[in-house]
C-alpha cells in the first residue's frame, strides 16, 4: 500500500474513492493504495465467497469481497476486505460501506500479513459485531482464526495441511481445505 502525500478527512476519502480508478484503504487520516491480488490470493477469496453466498442466500445475510469497504467508526478507518458476511439489517442502508460484519477474511500475501495480523486486526477488534476474523494462506493450506468469546477475548485456533477443515461457527458453515483451495496454485514461498 502506497500512502496519498495529504492528510483526508472520512468524508473528503469517501469523495474522491468515488472517483478513483484504484482503490484505497483509509487509516488515521491518510489513504492507502492497494496492490492487486495474485491468483492464488483471488482463487481463494473467490472459493470461499462462492460457498457463503450459497450457504447464506435467503438468510438477509450478505456476502461481500474485496470491492465493498468495512467502516471502524472508532477512528474512522475503511478497509476492503477480501471476503466479509454481515447479517445487521443496518448495513442495507449503506451503498458505501459496512459497519457491522460479523466475519471477516483475509487472503494474506507477503506485502500485507504483517499488517493484516497487526493495525488491520487492531482496528477490526473495535467492531463489536465481528465475532470471527479468519486468516487464509495463500502459500500452503494453513488457516488462523480468531473468535471472540463470550468474555469478549479473542481466541487463536489454527489449522493446517489440506485435509483440514474451515469452521465458520458465526454462519454455520463448515469447507473442507480441498474445497477452498481448489484451482488454487500456491504462490511460491519466498527463501530466506
Amino acid at each position: 500500500m502506497i500512502a496519498a502525500p495529504q492528510f483526508l478527512r472520512p468524508d473528503e476519502y469517501l469523495a474522491l474513492e468515488a472517483q478513483s480508478d484504484v482503490r484505497h484503504e483509509y487509516l488515521d487520516g491518510q489513504a492507502y493504495a492497494m496492490a492487486g491480488g495474485t491468483d492464488a490470493h483471488t482463487t481463494i477469496a473467490l472459493n470461499l465467497a462462492s460457498e457463503l453466498r450459497s450457504h447464506l442466500r435467503g438468510t438477509g445475510c450478505r456476502v461481500f469481497m474485496s470491492d465493498m469497504k468495512v467502516r471502524i467508526h472508532q477512528g474512522a478507518k475503511f478497509f476492503y476486505p477480501d471476503v466479509m458476511v454481515t447479517c445487521d439489517p443496518g448495513d442495507r442502508d449503506s451503498q458505501l460501506y459496512k459497519s457491522a460484519p460479523c466475519l471477516i477474511v483475509e487472503v494474506l500475501s507477503d506485502s500485507t500479513e504483517a499488517f493484516d495480523r497487526g493495525k488491520k486486526f487492531a482496528a477490526y477488534r473495535h467492531l463489536d459485531s465481528l465475532r470471527e476474523y479468519v486468516l487464509i494462506s495463500a502459500q500452503q493450506p494453513q488457516i488462523d482464526i480468531f473468535r471472540r468469546s463470550e468474555t469478549g477475548q479473542w481466541v487463536l485456533q489454527s489449522w493446517e495441511g489440506i485435509d483440514a477443515a474451515l469452521v465458520l461457527e458465526t454462519v454455520g458453515y463448515q469447507i473442507g481445505f480441498d474445497r477452498l483451495y481448489e484451482d488454487v496454485i500456491f504462490d511460491p514461498i519466498p527463501s530466506e
